[in-house]
Order: C-alpha cells, then sequence, then structure tokens
C-alpha cells in the first residue's frame, strides 16, 4: 500500500476545492433570492389582477361573457292602422306569407337560388336584389327571396323542402290599402328602408320593415310604426341560435284617423274627370273632408315593388298621377282672387263698398289696353255687382289704387302664399307676389303688373288646397287651419271647434259684404247660376274662376280670337270657389279643372254636386262629433 503523507500542495488544493465549492454556493444562493424576488413579485402581479378580474370587475365580465353567450335580436311590430273619420281602416295589415334564405345553412346559396327560381320563378332584378342583400348581411340574418306568396307556391316549397336548405316559409305582415286609387294621395304609401334610412334605428335594418313614403303613413311615420319587440336567444360561437331564452313583445304602432270620408272620397273622384282637383274642408275647424284629384295610383303596388316598366309609365305620362295636385299643383286665381283685392280695398280706404266703376269692356293705362271679359263692358259697378258679374275693369281699377304689396298682405291673411302646415310632406306654399320679390329678381315692378294681378293673373301660382282655405277663412272670418289628423291612438287632437282658431281682424262689416256678393254669384244673377243647390240643402255662395295660360295678344282679340279652336293644352283652366250655407256655413270647397275653359260653367255644376253629396253624407253636425266612437 502507497501512501504520501501530506504536504505543502495538498493542502492548497483542498483550499481551491472549498473555495470554488463557497463561491458556487453563494451565486446558487443569489440567483435563488433573485428568483424568489421575481416569483414573488409574479404572484402578487397574477394575484392582484385576479382580485380585480374576479372581485373588482367580476359583474362587468361576468356581463360580457354572458353577452357572447346571449343574442338580443329585435322584430318588427305592427304598423298602426290609418282610420277614416268614421273608422273605417283605409291603411291596414294583412298577413304576408314569405320565403326566406339563411345563408349559413347551405353550401351553396346560388345552386340553392336556382332550384328555388325553378320552384317559384325570380325575375333578374330580384335575383340581383338577393345577391346583394346576402353578400351585405351576416350570413345567419335571413334574407327574404319572394313575398305574397300563394298557397300553391307554398306547397311546392314545402314539398321540395329537402332540395332547399336555408329555405324556409315564414309568416309576416304588409301593408293593405283597401281604397286604392282613392286616396293614395292623402294617405300615402310605404316602402323598403333606404340606406339612408337607417341611420342609429336597428328597427329599420330587419328584414321586410317599411316605412312611410308619402302622405300620411311618412307624416305620422314614428306613430305608426311603434317600437320594436326583443328576443333574448342563446348563440355559439358564429353566432347561429341555439335555443330562445326570453321574448319581450313589441309594442304595436297606434292608429291614426283622419278627418277625410273615405265613401264622400270615392264619390267626389267619381264626379271629376281627368285634369280635375277639388279639395272640400269643413268650414268651421279646417278639416279636410275629402281631396281628390284624377289621375292617382294604386298605392299597393309599393309593397310588392313597383317595376321598372310601371315607373317609366307614371313618370312619362303628362297627367302626372304621382303628384298630389291638391298641394302640389301651381294655378293662377283668376277671378276667385278678387275677393282678396276687394277686401284689401276695403282695408286700405281707397273705395268705398257704393263707389261706382264704369266698365266700357277695357282699361287704358297709358300705352297698355287691358281687357274685361264682357267686350261690351258692364257699365256702372259697385263692388258688389262687380263680384257678381266678376266685372275685371272694376278690380284693375281697384288693385292700381290699392298697390301690389297690400294686396299681398291680405292675400297672406287668407292662407294664400303661406305655409299651411297640412300633415302631407312636400305640400307648395306656392306664390303670391310683391314688389320687393320682383325686385329682388333683378326686374322692376310696374303699375301694369299691378293691375293685371288685380284679376288673379300674372304671377300668382296658389294650390287647390290654398283656395279652399281661403274660403273657409271667407266664410268663418278665423284662421282656420287644413289639417287631417282627428286623433292619434283614439285621443282627439286641437282643432276641431271654431275657437280653437284665432279671428282675421277682418270687420264684420266687409266679410258680410263679400259674402253676400258670393251669394249673389249663384243665386242673384251672377256668373254661376247653375251651381245653384237643391232648395233642401239651402244656399251656396261662391265664385268663378277662368285663367289663361298663354297670352291672348291684341292682334289676335282684333282678328276674332276663338279660344275653342285652340289645342286643348292652350284653353284656360275653370276654377270655382264656393262655401255652404250661405247662412251657416258648413263646407269650403275648391275646383280647378285644367283646360276647363269657364269657371262657371265647368267648375260650377261639379262644386254642386259635390256639395250635394257632403250634405247627404255628412250633414249639420258639430265638428269633431265622431271622433269618439269611431276610435274606441
Amino acid at each position: 500500500m502507497n501512501w504520501r503523507p501530506w504536504g505543502k500542495s495538498g493542502l492548497g488544493r483542498e483550499r481551491t476545492v472549498r473555495k470554488e465549492e463557497e463561491r458556487r454556493r453563494g451565486i446558487f444562493t443569489r440567483r435563488a433570492a433573485v428568483l424568489g424576488v421575481i416569483q414573488l413579485g409574479a404572484f402578487g402581479f397574477l394575484g392582484s389582477r385576479l382580485y380585480r378580474l374576479q372581485v373588482e370587475e367580476g359583474a362587468r365580465y361576468a356581463t360580457l361573457a354572458e353577452e357572447n353567450r346571449v343574442s338580443a335580436r329585435l322584430f318588427a311590430p305592427p304598423r298602426g292602422r290609418v282610420l277614416d273619420r268614421n273608422g273605417k281602416v283605409v291603411a291596414g295589415n294583412r298577413l304576408n306569407w314569405r320565403a326566406l334564405l339563411v345563408a349559413e345553412q347551405t353550401a351553396d346559396v346560388a345552386a340553392t337560388l336556382e332550384t328555388f327560381s325553378k320552384i317559384v320563378p325570380l325575375g333578374d332584378h330580384e335575383k340581383a336584389r338577393i345577391e346583394r342583400e346576402v353578400r351585405r348581411n351576416r350570413r345567419f340574418v335571413p334574407v327574404i327571396l319572394r313575398e305574397f306568396l300563394s298557397w300553391e307556391e307554398m306547397a311546392r316549397i314545402e314539398v321540395n323542402a329537402p332540395d332547399l336548405p336555408g329555405i324556409a316559409v315564414d309568416m309576416g305582415t304588409t301593408r293593405i290599402y283597401p281604397e286604392t286609387e282613392h286616396l293614395a294621395h292623402v294617405v300615402g304609401y310605404v316602402a323598403a328602408a333606404a340606406e339612408n334610412d337607417v341611420g342609429d334605428d336597428p328597427l329599420l335594418q330587419l328584414p321586410g320593415i317599411r316605412v312611410g313614403r308619402a302622405g300620411i303613413e311618412r307624416f305620422h311615420d314614428r306613430v305608426l310604426r311603434g317600437r320594436a319587440g326583443a328576443v333574448q336567444v342563446e348563440v355559439n360561437a358564429v353566432g347561429r341560435v341555439i335555443r330562445e331564452l326570453d321574448r319581450r313583445e313589441g309594442i304595436p304602432g297606434q292608429d291614426v284617423q283622419i278627418s277625410v270620408d273615405a265613401e264622400l272620397q270615392k264619390a267626389v273622384r267619381g264626379k271629376i274627370e281627368e285634369g280635375t282637383t277639388a279639395v272640400l274642408l269643413d268650414a268651421r275647424n279646417g278639416e279636410v273632408l275629402a281631396m281628390a284629384t284624377k289621375p292617382s295610383f294604386d298605392p299597393n303596388i309599393f309593397n310588392s315593388g313597383v317595376s321598372a316598366a310601371q315607373w317609366r309609365q307614371w313618370t312619362a305620362a303628362r297627367t302626372t298621377p304621382l303628384i298630389n295636385k291638391a298641394t302640389n299643383g301651381l294655378y293662377a286665381p283668376g277671378s276667385t282672387f278678387k275677393m282678396v283685392v276687394a277686401l284689401a280695398a276695403l282695408d286700405a280706404k281707397v273705395c268705398r263698398p257704393g263707389d261706382i266703376v264704369n266698365c266700357p269692356g277695357h282699361l287704358d293705362f297709358g300705352n297698355n289696353r287691358f281687357h274685361c271679359h264682357n267686350r261690351n263692358g258692364h257699365g256702372g259697378m259697385n263692388m258688389r255687382s262687380a263680384i257678381m258679374a266678376s266685372c275685371d275693369v272694376y278690380f284693375y281699377e281697384m288693385a292700381r289704387r290699392v298697390g301690389i304689396d297690400r294686396i299681398a298682405a291680405m292675400a297672406n291673411k287668407f292662407g294664400l302664399g303661406v305655409d299651411l302646415d297640412v300633415e302631407l310632406p312636400g305640400t307648395r306654399r306656392g306664390l303670391v307676389p310683391t314688389r320687393a320679390w320682383r325686385q329682388a329678381q333683378g326686374k322692376p315692378w310696374s303699375i301694369g303688373d299691378t293691375i293685371v294681378h288685380g284679376i288673379g293673373q300674372g304671377f300668382y301660382q296658389l294650390t287647390p288646397l290654398s283656395l279652399a282655405v281661403m274660403t273657409a277663412r271667407l266664410a268663418s272670418g278665423r284662421a282656420v287651419q287644413p289639417h287631417l289628423t282627428r286623433a292619434i291612438g283614439g285621443r282627439p287632437v286641437r282643432g276641431s271647434r271654431l275657437e280653437d282658431w284665432p279671428s282675421l281682424g277682418i270687420p264684420d262689416n266687409d266679410l258680410r259684404l263679400i259674402r253676400e256678393a258670393m251669394w249673389g254669384v249663384i243665386n242673384g244673377g251672377g256668373t254661376a247660376g247653375i251651381a245653384r243647390l237643391p232648395a233642401q240643402y239651402g244656399q251656396m255662395a261662391g265664385k268663378t274662376g277662368t285663367t289663361q295660360v298663354r297670352r291672348v295678344t291684341r292682334e289676335q282679340r282684333e282678328r276674332g280670337f276663338n279660344v275653342n279652336a285652340v289645342p286643348r293644352e292652350w284653353r284656360p283652366h275653370a276654377l270655382f270657389v264656393a262655401y255652404a250655407p250661405h247662412d251657416n256655413p258648413l263646407f269650403a270647397l275648391s275646383v280647378v279643372v285644367e283646360h276647363g275653359m269657364a269657371g262657371g260653367a265647368t267648375a260650377g255644376p261639379i262644386a254642386r254636386d259635390i256639395m250635394v253629396e257632403a250634405f247627404q253624407r255628412l250633414g249639420p253636425q258639430r265638428p269633431g262629433q265622431r271622433v269618439a266612437e269611431a276610435t274606441r
């Protein structure tokens, strides 16, 4: 056995090994301490985060998780109905069976559509619409393929259901207008919501939703639309419905009752020809009882979509069936305006009722000659007789004395050339010219212009509705406004009583004189004896009007101008305004017959027949009498 005694070198190696171990132990200890600090900090951070997530914000994240699992979806409520003054439905709802496509439930949308079109034929424009909506919507959102399915079409779809993945038959509602073209311009129509309509309203994003596009449907759209219902469904990660959790029914739209009598409206339309407009108001409160114009259109067509051919037909027609001429047709008022000129003259005190103006058949002013419709002249005329005979020369002279600005101010007071705020969007205010209006165009206003405007010619542009309002204000002496809404949700609206409207501030004597003159137009040997009412309905007061659409030159007059020999579109318009009964006005009326020639001969008999219908159907009743029972 060999051994070696401890030496110097052995002890040194031992110390070296010991120092190395101590150094390594120190490094490990420091690293362990650093790691421990890091771990402690990490666990502290995680602990604080867990505390924040679970304790401080636990409710919030639980809500977010629930929202990922539960989807709240809207469904459209039934649209409110529109009722006439007697409670008859003039815009309602009916069941609408429709075919829907859910794109996520079919592997090939194009192939499914092709199969469906063999069962229920689809036009090219329908296919283009469907493809556009499929691209725009999320794949689980239903897209309408076809509405208004017949029983036969539904049966074919159900029989072929295995070959139509993603397609189902669904029941909805659609708008129906029982009176078709008779009330189209008043009630209006609904159509699909456009992209610029949607905005922030989620209800308008639902498939098949309709919004008001014209008339009462548009004016009261939000009232009629109601509030959407909501259903909570459980969905998977891609948004597909697993099951229904909760349902909250929507609030149906409120019913709107209008003042028009549907049966009277149809009767009025039956008495007018194409190119004629008639507006009948309650003279005591401004309620619109009938507003008829021909031609019109069937608003039901808009439910199923207007074809390009139908739209071209409507827009190309010279008779403009889509335009409500009662509120948007503009006409010179002609002699129906003479009562306003007379009142302006009395107000300005430039004449007295008995002052005489001689009519030789014309009025010469400077180098111009202004003709009366009676070439031989009327002789001496006072205000009453001038209105009865419709003497132009008398009103040329009155206009010259008064001036256009005072005439315009009086016209505005009677609802002419101002906003009438009737519940028909797009109603035109018309034009009653003034000196300032003409000067704003960079052109001067002359005395000759004023003279022409004294008989309702010139720059005037007035609607049949505004002429009816003028007549109602003449009859009542109050600033009645035309309105169509009687009740919303069964609650009557303000404006059904005469006391709801302020006085015009016209002296009673002045109004009495004008009313007596209008009575004489029909009953005292004036220009409209043909319009006299049957005795049982009392007596009607009115005024005729005839307005040129083309100027007749002096040369044409001297050659013996014959208006009957010119084309129809060059012939004058015929107008008539009236109220009845004369001693206790109930109804006010305006009639405009385009190119109808003489107001007395053409428009007068129409006005008489309409008044008879009004008395037979409505009779003497209190304003607002039937609101309560009609809306129960």
